[in-house]
């Protein structure tokens, strides 16, 4: 089927639409962040490839990476219509956050990668990731986790990774 509209006039139309982006999963980090008393995170800061969560003292940056537009190498699948489109759109995806990734390390920050589907599946185990690294800008001020989570016998099992 042909489009009723030219090319240029699609490109226009296209531009004018705006994303969400990944507002659902950032607002499910947020909340676990409250949860376990995670702070001094600032939302989209004006960095490379402007990162989901930013930690400026402890030089952190979190992304929460979609599984179908980054490509998760257990969920992602190419769309049938217009392989060809989706398979370069979604491979400059991949190449972009590779440099985006590192240029932030170059910077001095730390990149904390988080597939939306670990988010769901396993949040203690992507809040963990996230304390880790603030933690250790932090030394000395206490853990971010709960003392009576981190003893149990579950977590111990969630930690190890």
């Amino acid at each position: 089927m042909s489009d009723v509209f030219s090319q240029a006039k699609r490109s226009e139309v296209m531009a004018r639409i705006r994303g969400r982006g990944n507002e659902e999963t950032e607002q499910v980090l947020a909340r676990l962040f409250r949860k376990y008393k995670i702070s001094g995170w600032r939302l989209h800061l004006d960095l490379p490839g402007r990162p989901d969560f930013t930690f400026p003292k402890s030089q952190v940056v979190v992304f929460v990476d979609g599984c179908f537009w980054h490509r998760c190498p257990l969920h992602s699948k190419m769309p049938r219509n217009n392989r060809g489109f989706w398979k370069k759109k979604l491979s400059a995806n991949v190449a972009r956050d590779k440099k985006v990734t590192r240029i932030l390390r170059d910077n001095g920050w730390h990149v904390v990668r988080i597939w939306e589907h670990d988010l769901s599946a396993k949040p203690f185990k992507c809040v963990s990731r996230v304390s880790r690294f603030v933690g250790e800008a932090h030394k000395g001020r206490g853990s971010f986790l709960p003392a009576d989570h981190a003893s149990s016998p579950a977590a111990q099992k969630t930690n190890a990774f």
